[in-house]
């Protein structure tokens, strides 16, 4: 591995814009670190692209050579997929322009984007697009496996926002995808993940808004249940301006929290009010009424805010591994269990994400998109979040022993940005009814499965030739 990370650099040097570092080079341990500290690899090569040629010269040395290659953007994939030991990382870190159009509500998107530097060009327009919530997400992972977030439910997911995509294939070429131009590999990007190639460029729409109305509030355990018998009924007929996440913790320990419940299991309510001010109040006071009063805020904030405001929850360099799937209906029994397994969560970081989807969101048709069918409204990831490696064995198998007591339950599906590395068994419990139709498109696109450190979709073998 390392001759042939030698063999591309040899390959590249001359003729590439951009910056090419090897192990113990200045400038390379910055660029191997990667959001989650439990998949760190040593790339041998890592080559951070300057533009769209960079990337074309990168994927052609390094398929000539046969070198495993990851693509990164912002580093952000759970199972680690941005980076590899000993083979090649295309980097599109220094690819981070925006181009916004506020007259057509439309904006160009370099494949390195961080969601923070989609927001602060788009805001200046007054404008967003719909993504997710920590702004130090690459934006490319993100889209390209659905992208969920605040807006999901008014706008629909991230991908449902994309009206075009430009990418480099396995074979160096660069391909445009739109409902015109190629359009099984537009429906197969909206979803199918890094797969088919390296995206350089998203067009995508733009809605305006600048501010939203943020409530927050604590429920303490033993008003759990009630409020998730509460929630899940309430959010079946809310409007599509209201989003309301509850992430079943134990609660911090700051200053923030009353004294009477730090550290103790807790539902942690956020919601976040799209609309007017004043016609979100019903919503919301119905929301608070199940929390702690000394724990409640509610308080318009700006758009940016709120796109900011989890990124110290969500730090780099911290262990991070999830399980997650979909729910038609929480019933009595899950709901049980919920309530179990919160008093046993093994780390003060460690969370249950329930969500409601539904909305905008749910108004895609299931052959639309490769993401597939939307038809099931809750969402829940079990994210385990620690600092020692000595606990990965404890928060691992707790998050494994509280997805199989629940998966009964569940609905088939997985969103593909929620999953760990070793899950590779539920890619096509991810896509279905739609698995023939992705792999016919990745067959064509990646025969030999040059994009394969994803969540891969393999490609058809080529029959075997009679003698």
């Amino acid at each position: 591995m390392v001759e042939a990370s030698e063999e591309v650099y040899s390959s590249l040097h001359q003729r590439f814009k951009g910056d090419l570092l090897r192990p113990g080079e200045t400038g390379y341990q910055d660029a191997r670190d990667i959001w989650n500290a439990m998949v760190a690899r040593t790339p041998g090569l890592i080559a951070r692209c300057a533009n769209v040629s960079d990337v074309q010269h990168a994927v052609r040395a390094a398929s000539e050579a046969g070198i495993i290659s990851a693509v990164r953007c912002g580093g952000h994939s759970l199972a680690g997929f941005s980076t590899c030991d000993g083979g090649l990382v295309i980097d599109l870190s220094r690819m981070r322009q925006v181009t916004v159009d506020p007259e057509a509500r439309r904006a160009r998107i370099a494949g390195g984007c961080l969601l923070g530097s989609i927001d602060t060009a788009t805001q200046e327009a007054g404008l967003v697009f719909p993504s997710g919530v920590v702004s130090h997400t690459g934006a490319s992972g993100l889209i390209l496996g659905g992208g969920t977030g605040w807006l999901t439910r008014r706008f629909g997911l991230s991908c449902d926002n994309v009206e075009g995509f430009t990418l480099v294939t396995a074979d160096g070429s660069v391909v445009r995808a739109n409902a015109k131009d190629n359009p099984d590999l537009f429906w197969a990007l909206r979803g199918g993940g890094g797969n088919f190639g390296v995206v350089t460029e998203f067009e995508v729409k733009l809605h305006p808004l600048t501010a939203v109305v943020l409530a927050e509030g604590l429920t303490p355990e033993a008003d759990i249940r009630s409020l998730l018998e509460c929630w899940r009924d309430f959010m079946a007929e809310a409007p599509l301006d209201l989003k309301w996440n509850i992430d079943l913790r134990l609660a911090p320990t700051t200053n923030r929290v009353p004294v009477k419940l730090r550290g103790r299991p807790v539902a942690s309510n956020s919601l976040v009010w799209t609309g007017e001010p004043e016609a979100g109040r019903p919503y919301l006071e119905r929301a608070l009424s199940l929390c702690s009063p000394d724990s409640v805020s509610n308080k318009v904030v700006s758009f940016m805010n709120l796109q900011t405001m989890a990124d110290s929850v969500f730090p780099h360099g911290r262990r991070y591994y999830t399980k997650s799937g979909y729910f038609a209906y929480i019933d009595d029994s899950v709901i049980d269990r919920l309530v179990e397994a919160v008093a046993t969560v093994p780390s003060l970081e460690t969370q249950i994400e329930l969500a409601y989807l539904g909305g905008a969101a749910a108004r895609i048709a299931a052959n639309e998109t490769a993401i597939g069918d939307r038809s099931a409204p809750f969402i829940m990831n079990l994210l385990a979040s620690w600092s020692d490696a000595s606990a990965d064995a404890g928060n691992i198998s707790w998050i494994r022993g509280l997805f199989n007591k629940l998966r009964p339950a569940m609905k088939p599906g997985v969103y593909v940005n929620f999953m760990s590395g070793d899950e590779q068994d539920r890619v096509p419990e991810a896509y279905q009814g739609r698995w023939d139709r992705i792999v016919a498109v990745k067959t064509h696109y990646d025969p030999s499965n040059f994009f394969r450190l994803n969540q891969n979709i393999p490609p058809r073998k080529p029959a075997a030739k009679r003698s």
